[in-house]
């Protein structure tokens, strides 16, 4: 995933599903090459992941 998606998802007020090497994931922050995550069945196991490992899925839209 590149930088500029990365921070859009980050930014987006709707839910957009992210997974890291198929895991899904929260997105906490972004860095150069880098993003903050955590997966999101283990809240507690933050990680420093390539962004490259990032990939899209669908939306989620919260009323």
């Amino acid at each position: 995933m590149d930088i500029h998606r990365a921070q859009e998802i980050l930014n987006s007020p709707v839910l957009i599903n992210v997974n890291y090497h198929g895991i899904p994931v929260y997105i906490q922050d972004i860095n150069q090459d880098t993003a903050t995550i955590f997966p999101l069945d283990e809240m507690n196991n933050e990680q420093q992941v390539d962004l490259n490992g990032l990939s899209e899925g669908s939306q989620t839209q919260f009323s």
